[in-house]
């Protein structure tokens, strides 16, 4: 068994939560409101820019040339696709961006940038590893079960597309190599990271359906 078979089998109770999720059930049968599906949208662009560069970080301490040139390449893709896919809806829904990060995304884009900046590299790999993986899972099982003239297609199509596909293989691939020169110890280490990060994608679709606010921001416009 591949370390990343070790891995999945260790978040499929936490992925099958994710498929549960009213935010995929109704992203699914195209019946998710809009203004939850614009909140998500603008968390992710947000989040899209922090990921970015923290695979970045990942390139830049790899001590493969290959892997070193992979990182860059998800990087940079990163970035297509907030600008492509998400201006596309932008201009759709007549909208702009300009929110401030949720406390989901907060916590998520901050783990990951403090563990591609303090822990060993192959740690950041293993912590980035969940936003291809899932995201390309969920688009699958989003695609086989969407409903017709689903609203969200364009979003459905890019997490199912072959592009997309071979990125998650090769990130796959990559933690599966840097994996097999490390220490019990250091395994440990990784898997504990892709957990969290697996947790983080949870709570960060679980809080786009709730639009969610910081609380103490809330608490203040209610007293006002």
């Amino acid at each position: 068994m591949k370390f990343t078979d070790e891995l999945w089998s260790t978040i499929e109770p936490m992925y099958d939560a994710i498929l549960e999720l009213p935010f995929i059930r109704e992203l699914t049968d195209g019946t998710l409101p809009e203004d939850i599906f614009l909140f998500y949208l603008k968390q992710d662009t947000l989040y899209l820019a922090d990921f970015s560069r923290a695979l970045s970080l990942a390139g830049v301490r790899c001590d493969s040339t290959t892997q070193m040139y992979d990182f860059f390449k998800f990087a940079s893709e990163a970035v297509v696709v907030e600008r492509q896919l998400h201006q596309n809806f932008y201009e759709q829904y007549g909208t702009e961006m300009n929110p401030k990060k949720s406390p989901s995304c907060f916590s998520y884009t901050n783990f990951l940038l403090s563990t591609a900046a303090t822990k060993d590299n192959v740690v950041n790999i293993a912590a980035l590893l969940p936003c291809f993986w899932i995201y390309r899972e969920v688009g699958l099982e989003i695609y086989e079960n969407a409903a017709e003239e689903n609203p969200y297609q364009d979003w459905i199509d890019t997490y199912a597309g072959e592009e997309f596909n071979k990125s998650v293989d090769r990130a796959i691939e990559i933690t599966d190599e840097v994996a097999e020169r490390e220490s019990k110890e250091r395994l440990e280490e990784m898997t504990e990271a892709f957990v969290k990060s697996t947790e983080l994608e949870w709570m960060f679709w679980e809080s786009a359906y709730r639009r969610e606010q910081w609380p103490l921001r809330e608490v203040l416009e209610e007293a006002e």
